[in-house]
């Protein structure tokens, strides 16, 4: 009997220590980043979030062009990915027969393990020449009275081949994610909806994703914050220049390109080591923003 206790007690220590060790490791991490990027934030001001002007000669940091760039790439992978994999969840599990499931399932997992410089190698060597052969010019010349599709990069780097690489990196998260909430929709609720009449796609739109929501949304968040965090992919096939993206089309400069392009080259001047650790510290507070609201908006739904 003591030795069960006693093994009891070890485990709740053992658990209760992991648990601390976790906590003291997110805080030192999230307070060095807020902590190197203090002297930037404390020079620059406001200016650091709107300015557009970057020279590290004068020491003056402005992001603006940065946030504009990777807003533009994160919300348009997610325009692209979101409904896939919605629909691909549904698929799986809802219609999908179980080989099926047993085949297809395992396939998009394997994305998950691909790393993203082989990404942004797929998007640099194959995807780049159908968009400069095909897919540029189609969208420019059709749709070219749309704002989106003005101004096309003649070397095919953009928004929309850097989010169209980035849909297929998340897409595999945010599937898995939302075919489990699916599943998780206890069937009860299915054969309560089909004994008033509902048919299958009826219980499915009004019972199955209105229950199974604030885990796809879940879902959705993870797949965005992937997205906004990318680094290699982004910095082979967004442009990396120096201006807001004008469209879908055009080129642009994302802050995970810009802390990947210039730390190595600028970690001895202790004021530009800080403007790129607030570029980081930025990041970092966007996505709890996004969380926060995906919390509420998840918790609404639930």
């Amino acid at each position: 009997m003591m030795q069960k206790q006693l093994i009891s007690k070890l485990s709740d220590i053992s658990f209760s220590a992991c648990a601390i060790f976790t906590a003291v490791i997110t805080v030192f991490f999230v307070g060095f980043i807020f902590y190197m990027a203090y002297p930037v934030f404390q020079s620059q001001g406001l200016y650091f979030l709107y300015g557009d002007v970057w020279d590290y000669s004068r020491n003056i940091y402005g992001i603006r062009t940065f946030i504009a760039g990777t807003f533009a790439v994160t919300f348009t992978t997610l325009l692209i990915a979101l409904p896939i994999s919605f629909f691909t969840a549904i698929f799986l599990a809802e219609y999908a027969p179980k080989p099926v499931v047993a085949i297809l399932r395992p396939m998009i997992e394997l994305l998950v393990g691909i790393p993203s410089v082989v990404y942004g190698i797929f998007g640099l060597f194959v995807l780049k020449k159908i968009f400069v052969q095909a897919v540029n010019p189609f969208l420019s010349s059709h749709f070219g009275f749309i704002p989106l599709f003005v101004s096309y990069s003649p070397t095919g780097e953009g928004v929309l081949l850097a989010s169209v690489v980035l849909a297929i990196m998340i897409l595999p998260t945010v599937t898995a994610i939302a075919e489990d909430s699916i599943r998780s929709v206890p069937f009860s609720h299915r054969e309560a909806s089909f004994a008033l009449g509902a048919n299958h796609w009826q219980t499915i739109k009004k019972v199955v994703l209105r229950t199974a929501s604030k885990g796809m949304i879940l879902g959705a968040v993870l797949g965005m914050m992937r997205a906004m965090g990318e680094t290699m992919a982004i910095v082979m096939l967004l442009g990396n220049i120096m201006k807001p993206p004008r469209s879908l089309l055009d080129t642009g400069y994302a802050m995970t390109s810009k802390i990947l392009n210039d730390i190595t080259y600028h970690l001895i001047d202790d004021r530009a080591r800080s403007a790129l650790f607030g570029i980081a510290a930025v990041l970092f507070l966007l996505e709890i923003i996004f969380v926060g609201i995906a919390r509420k908006i998840g918790g609404k739904n639930s």
